[in-house]
């Protein structure tokens, strides 16, 4: 699995490429989202007596755009726990208490780049986290968790390249019919695929990138690099001072692994208790993730002040935060599936990856559920069909 920009954190490395600080943000600005109109007591917002007095989610990493539909639901009065690097407040909606607490829980550096779904099962008090799809594929025999709404519908995950360095390179595939090396991440199941599907040649993925932007810019673009493309092009642009130029891209999704990044998930076992709860909370998720891309300035104040008190080297901007709420659109990374419902799942695509996947855990040596099938993996039954995305 891809740790997200496992030391991007060594963006730390400001020291040598100036990469610039974060916004200040003061708690007025940060807290600037819509006042409840009181606690929803029945209907389809209230979720006391029905939800765990305090949802708490498990993030994929430290506070960013990509997750902000999460943080969209944290109501004013919401408290920041720097040492224990996590935001708790009411749970609103749509300017509604719902009666619950939400605990919004930072991962990645934050929990030891451990495994979200592996944190679930340590941590019971975990109610729903947000990994990738593959990793529900690669811990389904150990550590089961099922899919329940699916705020993004493609995966921002791309490799890029310097176009000036490289004027004819126009896909993941025009780099695998050249010797340019790719700086990737190990463990990595979609650099596993991009492999073994000859898409890249073995000899040329570097697996040894830890996320900062320190080799690329040494090599003079002479590279191609593994990359976010709601984040690093903003980032290698306009904070990396020592490159300053513009990047091209291509998703992987692009390029043939259509996974779901940062999936909310319970753990199988749960299911049936919480069936009550999700009937109401995935429409609310579905609703914020489209409340948040259509205004996102407020909960980006939340993510800055988060970051901010967080102290752990993680460099997050407004401009990059602002930058990734606009591509998230401009990309399709936030959108409906073939049926025009944001959040939901498409079974033939989670088939898709279960087919790429199981090969290369059994190369692995990583048992998974013997037969494994999108069932396992992802559910659409609390799903409202009627919520979409409308540019």
């Amino acid at each position: 699995m891809t740790s997200r920009r496992r030391c991007a954190l060594a963006a730390v490395l400001a020291l040598a490429l100036s990469i610039a600080g974060c916004d200040s943000d003061s708690d007025s600005e940060a807290e600037s989202t819509s006042h409840p109109r009181g606690v929803a007591t029945d209907g389809p917002l209230a979720l006391k007596g029905v939800c765990p007095d305090r949802i708490v989610v498990m993030t994929p990493w430290f506070p960013e755009s990509e997750i902000g539909q999460v943080y969209q639901l944290l109501g004013p009065g919401y408290e920041v726990d720097a040492a224990k690097k996590r935001v708790i407040g009411k749970l609103v909606a749509r300017g509604t208490d719902t009666g619950v607490k939400l605990e919004v829980r930072a991962g990645g550096p934050a929990i030891g780049f451990q495994q979200v779904s592996a944190q679930m099962y340590q941590d019971k008090s975990i109610t729903l986290g947000m990994p990738p799809l593959d990793e529900l594929a690669q811990l389904s025999a150990r550590q089961p968790t099922i899919a329940v709404v699916a705020p993004l519908e493609v995966d921002p995950l791309g490799i890029g390249w310097d176009p000036q360095k490289h004027p004819d390179l126009k896909s993941i595939r025009d780099i695998g019919r050249t010797d340019t090396k790719v700086l990737a991440y190990s463990p990595d199941t979609a650099m596993d695929y991009m492999v073994g599907s000859g898409i890249l040649k073995r000899s040329q993925v570097d697996g040894s990138f830890d996320g900062s932007p320190a080799r690329f810019v040494a090599s003079q673009g002479e590279v191609a690099t593994v990359m976010f493309a709601t984040n690093e092009p903003y980032t290698y642009e306009h904070e990396v001072r020592a490159w300053g130029k513009p990047l091209k891209f291509q998703l992987v999704n692009d390029a043939g692994y259509p996974n779901y990044r940062s999936v909310m998930t319970i753990r199988t076992a749960d299911k049936d208790k919480l069936a009550p709860c999700l009937k109401k909370l995935v429409p609310i998720i579905q609703q914020a993730q489209l409340d948040f891309v259509d205004d996102p300035n407020p909960t980006i104040s939340i993510l800055l002040k988060a970051n901010t008190a967080y102290k752990a080297g993680f460099v997050y901007s407004r401009g990059n935060a602002e930058y990734s709420a606009r591509m998230m659109k401009e990309l399709g990374i936030v959108g409906n599936g073939k049926d025009q419902t944001l959040g939901n799942f498409d079974e033939a695509r989670v088939q898709h990856i279960i087919d790429i996947t199981k090969p290369i855990f059994a190369a692995q040596k990583i048992p998974t559920k013997k037969d494994l099938k999108p069932g396992d993996m992802v559910t659409n039954e609390f799903i409202d069909t009627k919520i979409a995305y409308r540019p």
